[in-house]
C-alpha cells in the first residue's frame, strides 16, 4: 500500500501566539487515534518554530547556514503525518478530517504527497 506525506503549512506570523487549545488538542489525540487503528498513520509530529531552526544551502558546489527565524518565509512546516492509504483519494480525505478539527482562527495548509517506493 502505498505511503503519503501530508506536510502541515502555516504562516507563524498569524498562528495564534497561545498554540493550539486544550479542544483542538483532543481532538487531534482522538482523530490521531482512530487514523492509527485504521492503520492508516504511521507517523506524525509538530515542529519547532523557525527560530529555532537552521537552513543549509548547496548551491554552485558551496554550503551555507542561516539561521532562523526566516522571516522572508510567508509558510512554513509546521509539522507532518506519515500515512499509509490505498490512493491520493484516501490520504486527502484523512487529511481533509485533520484540517477540520481546528477552530475558524487558525489557517492552516497541507500539502499531500505520495512517497517514492525504492
Amino acid at each position: 500500500m502505498p505511503r503519503f506525506l501530508s506536510l502541515v503549512r502555516i504562516d507563524e506570523a498569524n498562528a495564534p501566539q497561545e498554540g493550539p487549545s486544550p479542544e483542538l488538542m483532543q481532538r487531534m489525540g482522538e482523530l490521531l487515534e482512530e487514523m492509527t487503528k485504521a492503520g492508516v498513520l504511521l507517523d506524525t509530529a509538530g515542529l519547532t518554530p523557525t527560530a529555532q531552526g537552521t537552513r543549509v544551502h548547496y548551491e554552485g558546489g558551496q554550503l551555507s547556514t542561516t539561521d532562523g527565524p526566516f522571516t522572508e518565509a510567508k509558510e512554513v512546516i509546521g509539522g507532518y503525518a506519515m500515512m499509509q492509504a490505498k490512493d491520493m483519494a484516501e490520504a486527502v480525505e484523512w487529511t481533509k478530517r485533520f484540517l477540520k478539527v481546528h477552530e475558524e482562527h487558525w489557517t492552516v495548509t497541507c500539502e499531500v504527497r505520495e512517497v517514492v517506493e525504492g
